[in-house]
């Protein structure tokens, strides 16, 4: 049964429970004259309330800040983190606030405010978030979920006129986003880093009884947090082959970044690929490329080593935690042969495909070819529709010799070209958040037209299905897309 007013939503606040060193409780700093842009009634389900809720007065004024959710008790979360590969030391939601946890039909969900004024972890922060960073993160969890990739999502994005400085004058904005959990690795390491062994097991032990009751083993503490080791190690590998597998590069994997659920957490200088490079780093601030597209997975396992290493004071078994990490390449790689072997078209992977897919990845780097359209078309010259494909690329001899080896393998198969064809377009998506895209749906949002984000969130709930009349939303990105440029403000 759905709530139909924010009062009637079960609260429940198990992080709030933790003790008081974990947190600090204060009130948001609302925005001035807020506007709901936009508010997601899918997500709103999930919490089990009732989408006509949105439009409400109540509405606006909790998820602008104004208001405290009905049963929440509103905290900022502190935490530590590596931050570019080096020791932050203490971080924490500088500019969020978490209002509180519901319990929707399916399991609880944490509701946070982005962009909901300073906290004691502030630092040298303004504790605002923009427009533009909102607009972007309020679409890019959907996309992601519309990928099926683990992703925290988005309830509702409020706007205000309010001025924010950052590298020029912008406007205010609050994106609520909502996760099972935004506890991090670096909410470990915070603890690990202070010699606090008492707390980082009250720690370990809230997050394995939440979220990783399979994890416990009776009457053997060293046994069930090497068990949510492995547990998180895993979650995280098929979360790298998600990204490598959708062209989605982070920005900004930095432990604080990295969710103990795997999820994909915290969307700032996010990008999808246009034009293919092993290398792309999306980050504009990201001068030395740490991370870069293809080193995303092994990012991924120097910080679950950070981990790893927090959770030492609990376990000090080394050659135990060293045996769960090792763990970590077979599980992605495996994963991410699973996922190329069905964007290729392939009834499973097998040990002579590494060559066939490591040459279609030189060839779209060497070409600068578009990684999400590269991909899609594969399924049209499966179908014949051979030049579709190899137009994409500026050596195409190159292309029509590879499409040759790939329909010979797939010759090997012996399945139906129709069949192979829906079922690469099953996995390969036609639209994708592209930077330009939520370019221009920033622009309209700024005049106070969301049908951009309408527009697009219509297509990217439902990525792999052409939707008529929405070509340019699936084409070559136009020339100025070129020019834009994503950094840590972002």
């Amino acid at each position: 049964m759905s709530a139909h007013s924010l009062s009637d939503l079960r609260a429940v606040n198990s992080f709030a429970g933790l003790p008081a060193a974990f947190h600090t409780r204060l009130a948001p700093q609302p925005l001035n004259n807020p506007r709901l842009l936009r508010a997601n009634a899918d997500a709103a389900r999930l919490i089990g309330l009732d989408p006509a809720v949105l439009d409400t007065p109540e509405f606006l004024s909790v998820f602008s800040g104004a208001r405290p959710l009905p049963g929440g008790d509103t905290l900022a979360a502190v935490y530590s983190g590596h931050q570019f590969g080096v020791w932050a030391g203490q971080l924490g939601d500088g500019r969020a606030h978490l209002l509180g946890e519901v319990e929707g039909p399916e399991g609880p969900w944490e509701l946070q405010l982005k962009g909901s004024g300073m906290t004691p972890y502030s630092r040298m922060g303004d504790g605002r978030a923009v427009l533009r960073s909102s607009v972007r993160e309020y679409l890019a969890s959907e996309a992601m979920h519309g990928l099926g990739v683990p992703t925290t999502r988005a309830l509702a994005l409020v706007v205000s006129d309010d001025p924010v400085m950052r590298e020029t004058v912008e406007t205010a904005a609050i994106v609520t986003r909502m996760s099972p959990s935004f506890v991090r690795f670096g909410s470990f390491e915070h603890w690990s880093s202070r010699r606090q062994p008492d707390q980082l097991r009250i720690l370990a032990d809230y997050v394995i009884d939440r979220y990783y009751p399979e994890c416990r083993e009776a009457q053997d503490d060293a046994a069930s947090i090497l068990n949510l080791l492995r547990a998180v190690t895993r979650r995280t590998a098929r979360l790298m082959a998600d990204w490598q597998a959708v062209g989605f590069c982070h920005g900004v994997m930095n432990t604080d970044n990295m969710s103990i659920l795997g999820l994909t957490l915290d969307y700032g200088p996010y990008g999808f690929m246009d034009g293919f490079r092993l290398g792309h780093v999306c980050n504009h601030s990201d001068t030395e490329g740490r991370y870069s597209w293809n080193r995303q997975p092994s990012v991924a396992l120097w910080n679950l080593y950070r981990l790893g290493g927090s959770l030492h004071a609990l376990v000090p078994d080394v050659d135990g935690l060293r045996a769960v990490l090792d763990e970590y390449e077979p599980v992605f790689t495996r994963a991410f042969h699973e996922r190329m072997a069905a964007k290729l078209g392939l009834a499973a992977w097998g040990p002579d495909d590494e060559p066939l897919l490591d040459d279609m990845l030189k060839l779209m780097d060497a070409n600068q070819a578009d990684f999400t359209l590269a991909w899609r078309r594969l399924a049209d010259a499966v179908s014949g529709q051979r030049s579709v494909f190899e137009d994409l690329f500026i050596d195409r001899p190159a292309a029509a010799a590879w499409l040759d080896r790939l329909l010979a393998r797939h010759a090997q198969d012996g399945r139906p070209e129709p069949e192979v064809a829906e079922a690469m377009n099953g996995v390969n998506p036609l639209y994708v958040l592209r930077n330009h895209l939520a370019e221009e749906a920033i622009r309209a949002a700024k005049a106070g037209d969301a049908s951009e984000i309408d527009t697009l969130l219509k297509l990217l709930r439902n990525p792999y299905v052409e939707q008529p009349g929405h070509e340019r939303y699936a084409g070559l990105p136009p020339d100025w897309a070129g020019s834009i440029e994503v950094s840590c403000s972002s």
